[in-house]
């Protein structure tokens, strides 16, 4: 009888066949340095360091000065004009001169290739906040800003998003294979030979211009992926971390007005407003004006303030479900006017006014037009003298005698303004998203635009 084959599937003497990713095991003092990503720490943390220290002995010079913050501009376009904005997003179009110099400057900021750039920030696009996002902010400030580059990450848990646009582009393809290349040419020998060739300053423009250029560049960055989502406002929606602030802006050549970013990432803009610091906007457009750029994606005016307006009711909503209104009229209950003409006999304060009974009792000493004014209406129906008959009250009248309400006149005049406003087919209630019934300016209950005589009216 012959043997029978290994089940494959079946786990072998001496461990699982499947080998458990570093990440998705606990960090503790034996194998701290394995969660470690030591390639990344050399280039984001050692290089840099190596940089201050060489400083010491380097003398800045006011040249290489200006062309460091120069090609800090150019290797920061690279990454916000270039690597975000055309490549992650496809905001924009550009001709072939223009992608190769992005491919190129981008490179020289040393944030990773084209594509894999690009593909982890359009997960962090899609899984914003979430444990797919690769750089999530509810994982920690810091996390966000460094951490999920120094520390290993399972490739499998970030998630998935379609890059084929990315895997066709011959300039993406290109920089991909040859990226070391390009951040040593691009990063390092570039700078270093502008200074050198230029002025003689060849350890100059290889410290300040090459390697701590390049730290202050990444940094930018990583404050997209940190500050952006934890200082600032949310004028477009606050379910997620994203947030608008002029500080990020400034810090980032105008990546700053995140929040506006997420809810229109296709927008070739990220500030709208003309005052807003956005130069990787600016920058874009002039390259349309020279013909480098073109189909200039803008969302659309109306569809951006409907966002806008959205989120500004979201807040007067949550304002207004921390302030009393009364009690709503469906949930009072209904009295005969018989009852109240005998409780206001009783000595209880009550006024009826639109056919809501109100009980002003402890107002009663509190009136601004006097005791006597607010007593001749007790036990009457007081709408014509509430609404012009005797003073025409104010908003914060109406607003105030809402709170005191305790009751409304089976068949009273309120039934009649509900039936008014149906049949000149105005809307009986707004409410706001969680159903409150909205009261706008002039718009309570006991408010009538024209005064109704009554009867009992003092």
């Amino acid at each position: 009888m012959s043997a029978k084959p290994a089940d494959a599937t079946r786990p072998r003497a001496g461990g699982d066949t499947k080998k458990v990713h570093i990440a998705d095991t606990a960090l503790t003092r034996q194998n701290w340095y394995k969660h470690v990503n030591w390639l990344n720490v050399t280039f984001i943390l050692g290089i840099p360091l190596y940089g201050c220290i060489q400083a010491l002995w380097v003398p800045l010079q006011m040249k290489t000065a200006i062309w460091a913050v120069i090609y800090y501009f150019f290797t920061g376009l690279g990454i916000t004009a270039g690597y975000h904005r055309l490549w992650a997003h496809c905001s924009y179009s550009a001709r072939l001169p223009l992608r190769i110099w992005l491919a190129a400057v981008g490179g020289g900021a040393v944030e990773g290739s084209i594509r894999w750039w690009a593909r982890g920030h359009r997960a962090h696009h899609r899984y914003t906040d979430t444990d797919k996002d690769p750089y999530s902010v509810r994982k920690g400030l810091l996390y966000s800003h460094l951490g999920w580059m120094v520390m290993k990450q399972n490739p499998k848990r970030i998630g998935r998003t379609d890059i084929s646009d990315l895997n066709e582009d011959p300039v993406v393809q290109w920089q991909h294979r040859n990226y070391i290349q390009t951040v040593i040419a691009m990063g390092l020998i570039v700078p270093m030979l502008v200074a050198g060739l230029g002025w003689g300053d060849w350890w100059g423009g290889f410290v300040y211009a090459g390697i701590l250029r390049i730290f202050f560049v990444q940094q930018a960055t990583f404050c997209v992926n940190s500050l952006a989502h934890w200082l600032g406002d949310q004028p477009f929606d606050d379910r997620n971390s994203p947030r608008d602030h002029v500080i990020t802006a400034l810090v980032t050549l105008g990546e700053g007005y995140h929040n506006f970013h997420h809810e229109f990432p296709s927008d070739y803009r990220n500030a709208i407003e003309w005052h807003q610091y956005d130069p990787t906007k600016w920058t874009i457009w002039i390259w349309k004006q020279m013909g480098l750029a073109y189909d200039l994606k803008k969302f659309r005016a109306n569809e951006i303030e409907k966002g806008r307006v959205q989120q500004l009711q979201k807040k007067i909503d949550q304002k207004r479900a921390r302030l009393d209104w009364g009690v709503p009229l469906d949930q009072l209950p209904v009295m005969e006017w018989d009852d109240y003409v005998d409780q206001a006999k009783n000595g209880r304060g009550l006024v009826a006014i639109a056919g809501v009974v109100h009980d002003v009792t402890d107002f009663i000493k509190d009136h601004p037009g006097g005791k006597a004014m607010i007593n001749s209406g007790i036990g009457k129906d007081a709408t014509a003298m509430f609404n012009g008959g005797i003073y025409y009250h104010s908003n914060a009248a109406h607003n105030l005698l809402s709170t005191m309400r305790v009751g409304v006149i089976r068949g009273g005049c309120e039934v009649e303004i509900w039936k008014r406003a149906q049949k000149e087919g105005t809307t009986e209630y707004v409410r706001d998203e969680t159903g409150q019934r909205i009261v706008r300016a002039g718009e309570q209950v006991t408010k009538i635009p024209e005064p109704i005589p009554t009867a009992d009216a003092a």
